[in-house]
């Protein structure tokens, strides 16, 4: 039998939604499958009264992530807003499933998304032979979210066109979506909901107009506050994808995810660490998911080139390639950085020389 190469969140976090199911004796939302503070706990972790170990699967401000929940609680719909790899899209599929059991029901946004993936489709073979008939219509995941009272994940929504946008309006404001082909409408159960997710560095990016704005709370997720809690969503998330790709080899030892973690925030925030030199950023975003990114394919590398243990010289061109997006600018400020940051640093040296011999 086949494999699968990644589970849903519902599928695989299985074991921790059915623990606290079964020990959740508070307040439920109609059609929720937890009580908000059960679903606060899945997200940031904890431990229960039997003593069952909730893993976080969001490491940052708590305040947030109730903010979050809350809002899902009433008729208001939630925008996830912020930089790339802040974790926006993690967050909304481990709301959905935690509170819907089902976190599928996905529009993935993109300039080429049409109204149809918002509303609904037709079968057109159906269409062309009986006309517009109920059994010709296809349900977009919107569409089925509202006649099931789950969520309904909407990705990248500013980079939608406008005007297919704007086809949310009517199913947030008035929570019904209708059917002129069918002289039909389909009214929202209870329990439904819209996290979209969104960010403002994405080319092709199209404002929200106001009008959809005002039927959004919006939560902005920030990078990580401090250098110590990016180093353990690195670290989980690190683990968790060696794990998921049965990679033969030795996670990143601590020091190696504390170097490329400490080189990001670096350079995001033009200083040093210790605050004593300034220094030019790079125009890519150097998110949190970028470093995740860099230290996985290392331990790819280590895998099956090296001998299953993640040193300088597997990280270094991914290291290289997630700074340098721009080749002709990206390029002069890592040189400068690499010559008189990463050189002067004595424990770095493994680290300069093999991002000094990829040029």
């Amino acid at each position: 039998m086949t494999e699968i190469l990644r589970l849903h969140a519902e599928q695989q976090y299985a074991h921790e939604l059915h623990e606290l199911q079964q020990l959740d004796d508070r307040p439920r939302p109609a059609n929720w499958r937890l009580s908000p503070w059960a679903v606060s706990t899945y997200l940031l972790g904890g431990t229960l009264d039997n003593g069952f170990q909730i893993m976080p699967k969001y490491i940052g401000n708590g305040r947030l992530i109730e903010i979050a929940i809350a809002t899902l609680t009433t008729d208001r719909a939630l925008l996830l807003l912020g930089i790339p790899g802040t974790g926006k899209t993690w967050l909304a599929e481990h709301l959905a499933a935690a509170i819907s059991g089902d976190s599928t029901l996905l529009v993935q946004g993109t300039a080429g998304t049409s109204e149809e993936a918002m509303r609904y489709g037709w079968n057109y073979a159906s269409l062309l032979a009986n006309g517009p008939t109920a059994a010709a219509l296809v349900p977009s995941p919107i569409m089925l979210a509202m006649q099931t009272g789950k969520l309904a994940r909407v990705e990248e929504l500013t980079r939608v066109p406008a005007d297919v946008q704007d086809s949310l309006i009517t199913v947030l404001s008035e929570k019904l979506l209708p059917i002129p082909e069918l002289n039909q409408e389909v009214q929202a159960s209870k329990g439904f909901n819209v996290i979209a997710t969104a960010n403002d560095r994405d080319r092709g990016v199209n404002e929200l107009s106001s009008a959809l704005r005002r039927r959004f709370n919006t939560v902005v997720l920030p990078l990580p506050a401090t250098a110590e809690e990016e180093v353990q969503i690195v670290q989980q998330r690190v683990a968790e994808l060696g794990q998921a790709l049965a990679l033969p080899a030795e996670l990143p030892a601590l020091v190696e995810i504390q170097r490329v973690v400490t080189i990001f925030r670096e350079l995001r925030s033009g200083m040093t660490q210790d605050k004593k030199a300034k220094i030019k950023s790079p125009t890519s975003t150097l998110s949190t998911a970028e470093a995740i990114s860099v230290l996985n394919s290392g331990l790819a590398l280590a895998a099956h080139f090296g001998d299953g243990t993640v040193r300088a010289h597997d990280l270094a061109a991914s290291l290289i390639g997630a700074v340098i997006k721009d080749p002709v600018q990206d390029k002069v400020i890592w040189q400068e950085y690499l010559e008189t940051v990463v050189r002067e640093r004595e424990a770095w040296q493994d680290l300069y020389r093999a991002c000094r011999d990829l040029g």
